[in-house]
């Protein structure tokens, strides 16, 4: 099986497809996800629902932090909300950016590993008035570990990161992907847990990245954990609410607000914890 997929992306670089045909997946893609993803029962437990980008007094711009296992959902539940997404350059991306596209989302290639400086850098051009969704452990891990291109822009762009965690009830998971990627069952549920906006302190030096890098990483982990437990019935949470896939309101987003936290609250794990869990 390796062996195969060596010799699949060795030909897809010596002949590349069109982009015909790479649009053309992506636009199959997109519709098997939405036609997938409409069948799951989805909630959401939000520490601030103001960081929805389809409310109608949204407070943005924000920094969306998803594991890259869980990427399709986003597609689905948050199309055409004024989203830039940071896809990797790889080839096998390809259909994924395309994807992303016809789901209403500006896309940015490059990742850690590849074009990761360049990526930054159209990413701080082309940023202003926009959200951004990264997949901080993409595209090649290790699994659910930060890389601190996410804690960069936040400093220097003094735009908030949000960590979403998503979780299924009982998922399929693909045994040889380095990230476990998730495939919801049909008519399971789907769970996310939006922890508070958290601004990363501006002019950090390589140490003070580094340890929000890891502090960002624990607070993804923990609201991960706790949407997996929630889908799964091992847990429940006051104030949910069903989720229905919503493009934006409307486009002009308003910035500011009170429940932004200092990422030098070192009780924010505790937090998320006393805010959204409640004992089932």
């Amino acid at each position: 099986m390796a062996w195969s997929k060596m010799l699949l992306r060795q030909r897809l670089r010596d002949r590349p497809p069109s982009q015909l045909l790479w649009r053309a997946c992506g636009f199959g893609l997109s519709h098997i996800v939405n036609r997938w993803m409409a069948t799951l029962h989805h909630r959401v437990a939000m520490y601030d629902p103001l960081v929805d980008p389809a409310a109608e007094q949204f407070c943005g711009p924000n920094i969306y932090l998803i594991w890259h296992e869980y990427i399709p959902l986003l597609f689905y539940l948050r199309p055409r909300c004024n989203l830039m997404m940071l896809i990797s350059q790889h080839q096998d991306a390809e259909v994924l950016s395309q994807a992303a596209n016809f789901a209403g989302l500006e896309t940015v290639r490059g990742s850690t590993h590849r074009g990761g400086v360049a990526a930054l850098r159209e990413l701080l051009n082309r940023s202003h008035g926009k959200c951004l969704a990264i997949t901080p452990d993409g595209p090649r891990g290790p699994r659910r570990v930060l890389a601190q291109g996410c804690i960069f822009l936040s400093s220097r762009l003094g735009i908030p990161l949000v960590p979403l965690g998503l979780g299924y009830d009982q998922p399929w998971r693909h045994p040889t992907s380095w990230d476990k990627f998730a495939i919801p069952r049909p008519f399971s549920r789907s769970r996310i847990v939006s922890g508070p906006r958290v601004q990363i302190p501006a002019n950090l030096d390589r140490g003070g990245i580094e340890a929000h890098r890891l502090w960002i990483e624990q607070v993804l982990n923990q609201v991960t954990s706790l949407a997996e437990d929630w889908a799964e019935n091992r847990c429940s949470f006051k104030s949910s609410q069903i989720l229905y896939p919503k493009p934006a309101c409307r486009p002009k987003i308003i910035e500011g607000t009170n429940s932004k936290l200092s990422a030098d609250d070192d009780n924010f794990p505790r937090l998320v914890h006393a805010q959204l869990r409640e004992a089932s």
